[in-house]
């Protein structure tokens, strides 16, 4: 289930408001400059669809989204378990620690999710804003927004990516580790205490 975490951002275990109501998610994210809907996710993939066949199934959002935001690149991000390749659990490890550490980015970082779940954490305003977003949620953060992103320790989702130019991902590092001060994915998920 999509959710938000609202934490002060010089005090992790300063839970100020959490909320699982998609309206609510969207209207938190609304005020701080957030882009945060609901979108169809019709479409069922097998572990072995290609990047081409998930484009495919959802060309018509796609046009109309890179036409909205002129967009001229997308692609797909996906990481599920692989359970015959025995390198399967340190290249998500490797692809974790790569997206954990905090960034921004000189163009928004558009991602509309097709499958499974990961956890965007964005620093705002003084806060900390941990946002799980699922299957069928759409979600644009703007250039220059200090974030990062888990995809938890047995990383399951696909996300269909939006650029702004034909460069793709490109992560401007802060070299920050307040990433390691909040709950992660992990927790999160779990509902622990912080």
């Amino acid at each position: 289930m999509s959710s938000i975490h609202v934490f002060r951002e010089n005090a992790p275990g300063a839970l100020v408001r959490a909320s699982q109501d998609h309206a609510e998610i969207a209207a938190i994210l609304r005020d701080v400059g957030v882009r945060f809907e609901a979108w169809e996710a019709s479409f069922s993939f097998t572990p072995s669809a290609t990047a081409e066949e998930i484009l495919a199934a959802y060309r018509e959002p796609i046009e109309t989204l890179c036409r909205e935001g002129g967009y001229p690149s997308v692609d797909v991000a996906r990481l599920s378990p692989a359970p015959n390749d025995p390198s399967s659990a340190e290249k998500a490890r490797a692809a974790r620690g790569k997206f954990l550490e905090e960034h921004t980015h000189d163009e928004d970082e558009v991602r509309f999710f097709v499958h499974g779940a990961g956890v965007f954490y964005l620093r705002l305003a003084g806060q900390v804003l941990a946002v799980r977003c699922e299957r069928g949620d759409l979600i644009s953060v703007p250039a220059g927004t200090r974030h990062w992103f888990d995809m938890g320790t047995q990383p399951d989702f696909c996300a269909i990516r939006f650029f702004g130019t034909p460069a793709g991902w490109i992560g401007n590092f802060t070299g920050d580790e307040i990433a390691r001060r909040f709950p992660d994915a992990d927790t999160l998920e779990r509902g622990a205490p912080w």
